[in-house]
């Protein structure tokens, strides 16, 4: 299994996961959201880590961890607070150019990335922008485009930010604990927020069921792209997870029988065909 692999099933993860944020960050608001799917993703890695992690993790690579929470854990809170203020095909093309970010860290860290695999990246990256510019969202009238923008903007920056942290931590220490330990910073931080700027993380009853869910759809996913610090090419898994909004066109296609334009299809079959070129 190697990092495209991980990516993609991170993608599918957070395919699923996005269409339920949308609805449940309207419904519920932004920290009542956030807080229960992280503190699910945390109970199920502090479990997995007990039970299958031994060996326990360095000070770097914890260090590295908490870091890497505290940061996605910051990014989640743009990313929920970008969807609840705009359309889903505003927010996900800004937010899905993370790997760009993530790529270019890899060059400054001396990783080696070919023109074409660049030319690859930015196909892929594009490939998802008309997916999403081109789709249906009933539910945009009215809102605030500038700030959707500005917070999907600090989404994108931050993911790449986490997801590298992440990745190195997962080259400095053991694999589930320092998962484990990435979530308890995410958590942390955004409870601090919310003790801070006095905002309720308790949702309604109603909405935990899929709360949970999204926790541990998030966790699966999170724990894929850190788990790509262990394999070659392990920015390669940031762009493949880049493509969660087109599982999420493809999903609503498949399971509510929405309609896909033309353009959608096309833009589609570019991004997995680039996909494939990175694999080979």
């Amino acid at each position: 299994m190697g990092a495209l692999t991980l990516g993609l099933i991170a993608a599918l993860c957070w395919g699923v996961h996005d269409t339920l944020v949308r609805y449940i960050s309207q419904q519920v608001g932004v920290f009542p959201s956030l807080f229960p799917v992280l503190v699910t993703g945390c109970i199920m890695s502090a479990g997995l880590a007990l039970a299958l992690d031994t060996t326990g993790i360095t000070a770097q690579a914890r260090g590295l961890a908490v870091l890497s929470g505290i940061v996605f854990g910051i990014t989640g809170l743009s990313f929920y607070k970008a969807l609840s203020i705009g359309p889903v095909r505003l927010v996900a093309p800004v937010v899905a150019s993370f790997p760009i970010l993530s790529v270019g860290w890899a060059v400054t860290n001396g990783q080696g990335v070919s023109l074409w695999q660049w030319a690859a990246v930015l196909i892929i990256v594009g490939g998802c922008g008309v997916v999403a510019v081109t789709s249906e969202d009933a539910d945009s009238t009215g809102r605030s485009r500038t700030s959707a923008v500005l917070w999907s903007i600090l989404a994108a920056i931050g993911f790449a930010t986490s997801f590298a942290l992440g990745q190195q931590s997962m080259a400095a220490g053991t694999e589930m604990m320092a998962i484990a330990t990435a979530r308890v910073g995410a958590v942390a931080v955004v409870g601090g927020l919310a003790l801070i700027l006095r905002q309720s993380v308790i949702p309604a009853r109603s909405a935990l069921p899929i709360l949970i869910v999204m926790g541990v759809l998030d966790a699966i996913a999170i724990g894929a792209i850190m788990l790509a610090g262990s394999f070659a090419f392990p920015y390669f898994a940031s762009v493949a997870a880049s493509t969660f909004g087109v599982f999420t066109i493809i999903l609503a296609a498949v399971f509510l029988k929405e309609a896909v334009t033309g353009v959608q299809w096309l833009g589609i079959v570019v991004v997995f065909s680039a996909i494939g070129y990175l694999a080979i």
